[in-house]
C-alpha cells in the first residue's frame, strides 16, 4: 500500500471520528497495515492471539517476515 493510500485511509478515519462514528473510525484505521516492527513487538509482548484479536492489517509484517511469521 502506498503512503498516499495510507494517508487517504487515515483522513477517512479522522473524518468518521469527527462525525462521532468512533467504532467505524477504528475499523477504517485498522485497514492501514501495521508497521512490521510494531507487529513483531506486539507478537512478542502481547502474544499472537492478542495481536490477531486487535484486528490490524498484518500484510506488511507478512511481507517482511514471511507467511509463517506468527507461528515461529
Amino acid at each position: 500500500m502506498t503512503l498516499k493510500e495510507k494517508m487517504a485511509i487515515g483522513m477517512r478515519s479522522f473524518a468518521l471520528e469527527d462525525a462521532g462514528h468512533l467504532e467505524e473510525a477504528e475499523r477504517v484505521w485498522k485497514q492501514i497495515p501495521l508497521v512490521p516492527h510494531v507487529a513483531k513487538w506486539c507478537k512478542e509482548m502481547l502474544g499472537v492471539e492478542a495481536l490477531l484479536q486487535m484486528g490490524y492489517d498484518l500484510s506488511e509484517a507478512e511481507e517482511e517476515y514471511g507467511k509463517d511469521w506468527l507461528r515461529t
